[in-house]
């Protein structure tokens, strides 16, 4: 398969170096949303539609600081459009789905500062996707990201009603848990021809 193929930038993202459980960010949110499926799922969609914001503007802006030969500026412009695209969800979801702000808490506001959405425009941009990979890589990414959530929360909830020692319930059964599914990734490693 091409790896520059829109199809395997996709597949690359959301399953073969999944952001979550192969990169290792986005950690924050994976753990401390991942409790139910509902929320999973509603922060899963606000940081995919986040990322894909975030892609867009990034593609723009990197081409806009190149033209003028201050990519120097690259970081600090992308950290304020990721805060300003969060704004924007945050506003949304206030007026249209109080209901969700107010299950999403603290962790909306983290998305902010989630390592996955940074690390998508500078992954990005590092590889010099044209615009319609740079789509696809932030699509496969936020879906990635959703997966790798609802995973963790359809455990979680199953492990709600087994029967487990005191001393591996809550935090410990979840980094076990996290430590089990990025194994089970890391057998979509050789998936399409990849050694990346």
């Amino acid at each position: 398969m091409d790896p520059n193929s829109l199809g395997f930038i996709f597949l690359n993202a959301a399953v073969i170096n999944n952001f979550v459980l192969a990169l290792f960010l986005g950690i924050c949110p994976f753990l401390g949303v991942s409790a139910k499926k509902e929320t999973a799922w509603n922060m899963g969609l606000a940081t995919m539609f986040v990322m894909l914001v975030s892609s867009i503007c990034a593609y723009g802006i990197n081409q806009l600081l190149v033209m003028f030969d201050i990519e120097f500026l690259r970081l600090i412009c992308y950290i304020a459009v990721i805060a300003s695209a969060v704004q924007l969800v945050e506003m949304v979801l206030k007026k249209f789905s109080p209901g969700l702000f107010r299950a999403l808490g603290i962790f909306l506001p983290l998305i902010t500062t989630n390592c996955a959405i940074l690390g998508l425009a500078l992954f990005q941009t590092y590889r010099e996707y044209n615009f319609l990979q740079s789509l696809s890589f932030s699509i496969g990414a936020g879906v990635g990201f959703t997966v790798a959530l609802m995973l963790m929360a359809g455990l979680r909830e199953k492990l709600e009603l087994a029967k487990v020692p005191s001393v591996s319930q809550g935090a410990a059964m979840s980094l076990m848990l996290a430590g089990l599914l990025s194994l089970a990734f890391m057998g979509f490693a050789g998936l399409g021809g990849s050694h990346a």
